[in-house]
């Protein structure tokens, strides 16, 4: 199975299916563990848009979009959002009732198709810990963002916590930093209310 399909079963799962480690059977699995409503009350999703301040004008692309969970939060506010996921199965879901200025991207694994210059924020939630080859990726957001724009990490912290992947998998906030630096971006901007996970802002 594909790591970044994984990684949006494993991560957003509640605390009884994350511990199971094992992939859902169905893309109506993973859009039930996705959406569950358990979720809101951990990842805070109002507070993680509010905090991003988005502009009317601004085009987002949120990666391993999956459902749309936080693209669909981002639609309202944002000029245009690019909802990027490997799955076929989960961007038609995070397409069914969308609004109009919500577009589905189908990436590979190691390519987020985005076109150069074409995004203001590049938004992570749960995912970052398991893209391969990172510095191949970030090199590619690089030409994928428009001059002045920002990536955003969301990841969880690399302690026990009851809900997200095993320890051994995740990053710590200080490799996702220093990576993010050797690819040419620089830390503007963190965020400490979400109770398991960081959340990083980053320019070019």
């Amino acid at each position: 199975m594909n790591h970044l399909v994984l990684v949006l079963f494993v991560a957003s799962a509640a605390a009884q299916e994350v511990h199971q480690h094992h992939p859902p059977r169905s893309a109506d699995e993973y859009a039930r563990i996705l959406e569950n409503p358990q979720r809101d009350a951990w990842q805070k999703p109002h507070e993680v848009v509010t905090a991003l301040a988005l502009r009317p004008d601004e085009a987002v692309a949120d990666i391993g979009a999956g459902t749309g969970y936080f693209a669909r939060r981002f639609a309202p506010h944002a000029g245009k959002v690019f909802a990027v996921d490997i799955d076929a199965r989960l961007l038609e879901k995070a397409a069914a009732g969308a609004p109009a200025n919500l577009l589905t991207v189908l990436a590979a694994p190691d390519d987020p198709r985005l076109p150069d210059s074409s995004v203001d924020t590049i938004f992570f939630c749960d995912v970052l810990h398991h893209i391969g080859n990172r510095p191949a990726y970030y090199a590619r957001l690089h030409r994928a963002l428009k001059p002045g724009g920002r990536i955003v990490i969301v990841d969880f912290h690399k302690r026990k916590l009851p809900v997200g992947p095993p320890e051994s998998m995740k990053l710590s906030e200080e490799q996702v930093v220093k990576e993010l630096e050797a690819g040419g971006f620089r830390k503007t901007q963190s965020f400490d209310f979400l109770p398991h996970q960081y959340f990083l802002v980053f320019g070019r």
